[in-house]
């Protein structure tokens, strides 16, 4: 879509008036799980027939106050509309569902504008427009233990993900490694393309997870927005997972958690990095890890740790090692249950030769060893959630290198933000 609905594009203001329409509406919907209810009944209704509907807005605004190539702030929103349809209920279809998604993304990224650095600190920032996100189909088999979807989603709606990583707000952490995206093809929402994904449950507490998917980089061209079958196909992307999921299963007794052991594989050719030349596959691993160490039942409040790791071959990666770790807090001060505090730190590592590449490129720049070796976040959070459907959340980033993959040194920054999320 070329348009702009007129409240997107009014950016700060469009904020405001969403945060007091919600706001006012609180008394009436104190005790829902969204802003808009239950619609008078309708949206039960249309829910007992097999149509369920989502809606939420998420807004971040962010300054950066200090370092970074320039002092400055930018606002960035998401818009996402869809819905649900239990093709039992609808056309008799036993375990099938369908799935339906529209995102919009409007703003500026303050990374990109002021900071200069690879982690964006905003994590809805990106790809500024309308476009389709997901037209999937979901199949549970075998009492629900094989679960299958295709058609056109994101790949990272099945795998690589870290949903607790989404109490900080730095695209690091929520939610996938961006070293995945910086090797191969892979590709997270709201970037849909062709696919098909597989999880099986080999045990009450253990998933496999595989599947194939397109390698096609101008599905994310604005131009595309709405065109799936776009031309580009250049590989196909093979990934494989384990997870252990401890405390999922029903009778378990365990603290929740999650570990993940991932390989991706992409067929597509790319060019060799910093050295001339193409490779004709790429491929990286990942460990993925959260773990509740305590947790209250009745109340839900308690402390998870989590923690990743991911390794991509020289030849073909811009970020050769990925560490990230972090521990985020449910339950704060008294009768703030649901309200949580997170503290991560990342650092992306910087491929050697690239490094090298720009030393000898730039004599200026004072040789291999005056270069950042790579870029480190530090990210401090606490998320007040006032209502079921309103989060606001206060937060601070520290950047370290901020130049690193620009190949220059810059000044750490120092960013502070809120960001907004309603549910419909």
């Amino acid at each position: 879509m070329q348009h702009e609905h007129s409240f997107l594009t009014r950016r700060t203001g469009s904020a405001a008036l969403i945060a007091a329409a919600a706001l006012a509406s609180a008394g009436a919907w104190a005790d829902d799980a969204t802003l808009t209810g239950d619609w008078g009944g309708a949206r039960s209704q249309y829910a007992q027939a097999g149509v369920s509907f989502r809606g939420d807005y998420v807004s971040e605004t962010f300054a950066n106050v200090s370092g970074g190539r320039d002092r400055g702030s930018t606002y960035a929103q998401q818009l996402r509309l869809g819905a649900d349809f239990d093709m039992a209920r609808l056309a008799g279809w036993s375990g099938a569902t369908l799935h339906f998604t529209i995102n919009d993304r409007r703003g500026g990224g303050v990374s990109a504008d002021y900071i200069g650095n690879r982690l964006p600190v905003q994590e809805v920032y990106g790809g500024p427009y309308t476009r389709l996100s997901e037209a999937s189909i979901e199949q549970n088999l075998l009492d629900s233990r094989l679960n299958l979807r295709v058609g056109f989603f994101a790949m990272g709606n099945d795998l690589g993900g870290m949903a607790i990583g989404c109490q900080l707000v730095n695209a690091a952490f929520c939610a996938h490694p961006l070293s995945m995206s910086g090797n191969t093809g892979w590709y997270n929402y709201p970037n849909a393309r062709w696919g098909a994904a597989l999880r099986y449950q080999l045990q009450p507490e253990l998933f496999f997870r595989t599947g194939a998917f397109q390698d096609n980089p101008h599905l994310g061209d604005k131009d595309n927005a709405f065109r799936p079958f776009a031309a580009g196909t250049a590989g196909v992307i093979l990934p494989l997972e384990l997870e252990y999921a401890p405390g999922s299963s029903p009778r378990s007794k365990a603290l929740p958690g999650h570990y993940k052991l991932g390989l991706i594989y992409d067929t597509a050719s790319a060019k060799r990095q910093g050295e001339p030349g193409t490779v004709d596959q790429r491929y990286g691993v990942y460990l993925l890890a959260d773990q509740a160490i305590m947790r209250d039942k009745a109340s839900g409040r308690g402390l998870a740790l989590f923690g990743q790791f991911t390794a991509n071959p020289k030849a073909s990666a811009q970020i050769t090692r990925w560490y990230a770790a972090g521990l985020v807090k449910t339950g704060t001060f008294a009768g703030r249950d649901a309200d949580t505090l997170a503290l991560g730190v990342v650092h992306a590592q910087l491929n050697p030769r690239l490094r090298a590449s720009a030393a000898a490129a730039n004599p200026d720049v004072g040789g291999y060893a005056a270069l950042p070796a790579g870029e480190t976040v530090v990210e401090l959070s606490y998320g007040w959630q006032p209502l079921r459907w309103l989060g606001v959340r206060a937060d601070v980033q520290y950047i370290v290198d901020p130049g690193a993959f620009s190949y220059r040194s810059t000044q750490n920054a120092l960013a502070v933000g809120t960001q907004l999320k309603i549910t419909f």
